[in-house]
């Protein structure tokens, strides 16, 4: 029954070129532009890491002095200082912990004739890697005594390696810094989290860095990092606001935490610490400790654009529009054909039967619309990619928001013809009968 009424649906396509092509046209464009949308909302509010994102743990405390009215943010610092960091490091209580921050280095390849470039840099520990499952191509990564003994030792991506050594294995071979020659240990295999959530002080979207030395290693060197940094008191000292017992707070810090009463047990240990720290008369204010997960950090820092929000709410607006403009042209469309739903109607078919064959041809001109609106999305997406912001090129049309493209197309079909299928089944056969 169904292919009976699929023939009659694209014989009516046919009869009503014009009426068709415009109903189809209009699912075109509110899909388009609602996937457009919906499919960079997709991407940048997905889960980076989805296997253990429940078990990624990003804590906070409250280090700062108290104001002049003896108050302070509701909230605590989102980076640590570097006495807490590294004494958190150094104390382990979390089954991987991971000191990190930005940077960037000047590599000077060998021979005289090549120039030397800036690449981005992580300055972190030796978990790094085992937390956020960074693959190794070749070689290893440091360990916890190479962490101490502030080795002078790298790990580099493929990108990195291929540039400065070819197709050949980089492992074994130096890199020169200009604070030194650093040996590579290992290459990372291609990897990247989109949003980079492990740092969102320097870039929240974009690639991964090409070089990562240990962070003691970084400070011996005193690297320059980067992002953002939060000074309380004017820093002293030959490292500013770097030093150890800086007032300032610049240093990513991840936990791994595999249980739940693992995490009870953490922030248990954060408290123990805050207290501890204030009655050495480090910290000021009351004990304020937070342990995000990375969907909680993610929220918590908003990552989504409000821009995009907005754009995607307005596009589904749009997309009701042409909803109900379809509606209408779909009511114009049955209608006209009362004569023949009565002969219909009169050669036995029921009520259901219009309603279904109804229906049927909504949702063939919602496959068409849905099928044509992959086109302006990816036409949108194209458009989108040309924008400066960070996350333009993430905005690519995967196989999950292909499928939801058709389907929501059938979907909003379907919903737009229910209206005018339930009138068209109204139709009393009787009167159109002794009109023909």
């Amino acid at each position: 029954m169904f292919a009976y009424y699929l023939g009659l649906a694209l014989r009516n396509f046919r009869r009503n070129k014009t009426l068709t092509a415009l109903m189809v046209l209009a699912i075109a464009l509110g899909i388009g532009a609602a996937m457009t949308t919906l499919t960079v909302f997709h991407v940048l509010s997905g889960d980076p890491i989805p296997h253990k994102s429940d078990k990624l743990f990003y804590p906070r405390i409250e280090p700062r002095t108290l104001g002049r009215d003896g108050q302070i943010d509701p909230e605590p610092l989102n980076q640590m200082t570097r006495f807490d960091a590294e004494e958190l490091l150094r104390q382990g209580r979390a089954d991987r912990q991971a000191v990190m921050t930005a940077g960037s280095v000047i590599v000077q390849p060998d021979g005289e004739a090549t120039t030397p470039f800036r690449v981005a840099a992580r300055y972190t520990s030796a978990d790094f890697f085992a937390l956020f499952d960074a693959p190794l191509r070749h070689g290893r990564s440091w360990d916890a005594q190479e962490d101490e003994a502030r080795a002078r030792v790298a790990v580099i991506s493929a990108e990195l390696s291929t540039q400065l050594f070819g197709e050949a294995d980089g492992v074994g071979r130096s890199v020169r810094l200009a604070q030194g020659e650093f040996q590579v240990i290992g290459v990372l295999d291609a990897w990247e989290f989109n949003p980079r959530f492990y740092d969102l002080t320097s870039r929240r979207f974009g690639a991964a860095e090409q070089m990562f030395i240990p962070f003691s290693t970084s400070r011996e060197l005193r690297l320059a990092s980067q992002g953002n940094m939060n000074c309380w008191v004017r820093p002293q000292g030959e490292e500013g606001g770097q030093g150890l017992n800086a007032p300032c707070a610049w240093l990513q810090y991840w936990v791994e935490l595999d249980s739940p009463q693992k995490v009870a047990d953490y922030r248990r240990y954060l408290v123990d610490y805050s207290d501890q720290q204030r009655a050495a008369g480090r910290f000021e204010a009351p004990t304020n400790v937070r342990l995000d997960d990375v969907m909680g950090w993610l929220a918590y820092n908003r990552v989504v654009p409000g821009d995009v929000r907005i754009q995607m709410w307005l596009a589904f607006g749009f997309l009701l529009v042409c909803l109900v403009n379809t509606i209408s042209l779909l009511l114009a469309k049955f209608l006209r054909r009362s004569g023949e739903i009565g002969v219909r109607r009169a050669l036995g078919a029921s009520r259901t039967d219009i309603f279904i064959q109804c229906l049927v041809e909504a949702g063939c001109i919602g496959v068409a619309g849905g099928t044509l609106g992959l086109g302006f999305a990816a036409l949108g997406l194209w458009l989108v990619r040309q924008q400066p912001d960070d996350y333009a090129r993430l905005a690519q049309l995967d196989t999950t928001m292909l499928l939801a493209t058709l389907l929501l197309a059938l979907l909003t079909s379907l919903l737009a013809g229910l209206l005018p299928a339930w009138r068209a089944m109204q139709i009393t056969p009787a009167v159109q009968l002794k009109t023909q």
